[in-house]
């Protein structure tokens, strides 16, 4: 039986979630957030949601968090232009950048799981707690307790780390993420080869 063309089955995906109305963040977005990257990206990286910038462009992380990660990037020679594909948990923006409500996050998480399997890639990056958590469930561990270690899951590897606004309340943050972004990097040329 012949595969079907997975960025055809992407941008179904990315309409079908541009247009959603199944839950109540959708009444007060401005754009809901697919995502973005290369389709074929071997990296993911996963917030929690969009903000106010992103409900307003309908790109991932684009205010002063999402300009940080862009540099944290760069240094370790990844990219959203090139080879990493940024995506949240909940595709629109949850009033006053308050955490996702779990009905919310069940709501939308078929999308990211979707996403994931036509994307296919081999690591992901968990930023912050409700990423984390959403991710996996329910965890009662705390990033800092599990960050920058390898969780191998469905034939990826997926780490958690600490969510880039986080540095602007704690600059040792900074540190940490990029500890764990040179990590990544380090596996994903190991991949490559």
């Amino acid at each position: 039986m012949k595969q079907k063309d997975p960025h055809r089955q992407l941008e179904k995906l990315k309409n079908k979630v541009l247009g959603c109305t199944e839950c109540p963040l959708h009444q007060e977005r401005n754009l809901a957030v697919f995502g973005e990257g290369p389709w074929e990206s071997r990296i993911m990286v996963i917030g929690e949601g969009p903000g106010a910038n992103e409900d307003k462009l309908g790109r991932p992380f684009v205010g002063r968090a999402g300009k940080l990660l862009d540099r944290m990037l760069e240094k370790q020679d990844l990219s959203r232009e090139k080879n990493v594909f940024i995506a949240n948990i909940v595709k629109c923006r949850p009033p006053q950048n308050r955490v996702p409500h779990k009905k919310e996050v069940e709501t939308c998480f078929p999308y990211l799981r979707e996403q994931i399997r036509l994307i296919n890639p081999e690591i992901i990056l968990l930023l912050g707690a409700t990423a984390m958590r959403s991710y996996w469930g329910s965890l009662d561990e705390k990033v800092s307790d599990i960050r920058g270690k390898w969780h191998r899951e469905a034939g990826r590897l997926v780490m958690p780390t600490f969510h880039p606004a986080a540095v602007f309340r704690n600059r040792n943050y900074q540190e940490y993420i990029e500890q764990d972004l040179n990590t990544i990097a380090g596996k994903y040329r190991e991949l490559r080869r």
